[in-house]
């Protein structure tokens, strides 16, 4: 069952059962999603519709930021309660250990020596760690290992 497929019956049994706040967010997804593909005039795939996924948390997350700065908990937590159900359809997050032979094995494969290399590896890991791993945290990593 493809992630769109998968939304569109989360959302048929929200209806069902009565879960407003759920059937908001899944909604806001489809939205989302159906925007990008109208934009772009293409059916989006899995990793696509992850990369979609992963965009709506990461704004969320900069909201809570924001509301918590501003003193309006109310409103972050409302934010929280969205990061919840959009991340359930994300996978699990890989540990930094795994992340690290991922980065260890793109290394091999591309040949990287040094900093000049990063654009090259990050080109190598984002496909691989799409929706498993923060893509900032990867990057610290990479720039870590190509330092030392």
């Amino acid at each position: 069952m493809t992630l769109k497929q998968q939304l569109t019956d989360d959302m048929k049994a929200a209806m069902k059962s009565g879960d407003k706040q759920r059937l908001g967010v899944i909604r806001l997804v489809n939205a989302a999603i159906k925007q990008r593909e109208v934009d772009e005039r293409i059916e989006l795939d899995d990793a696509a519709v992850l990369a979609v996924l992963e965009k709506m948390v990461k704004q969320r997350k900069d909201s809570v930021s924001q509301y918590e700065a501003a003193q309006r908990e109310d409103l972050a937590a409302i934010e929280r309660d969205e990061i919840v159900v959009i991340e359930h359809y994300l996978p699990e997050k890989l540990g930094e250990a795994e992340i690290l032979s991922a980065i260890e094995a793109a290394i091999a494969q591309t040949g990287a020596t040094g900093p000049a290399d990063m654009g090259k590896l990050m080109g190598v890991l984002k496909p691989k760690l799409a929706g498993q791993a923060d893509m900032g945290q990867v990057s610290a990593l990479v720039k870590k290992a190509l330092a030392g």
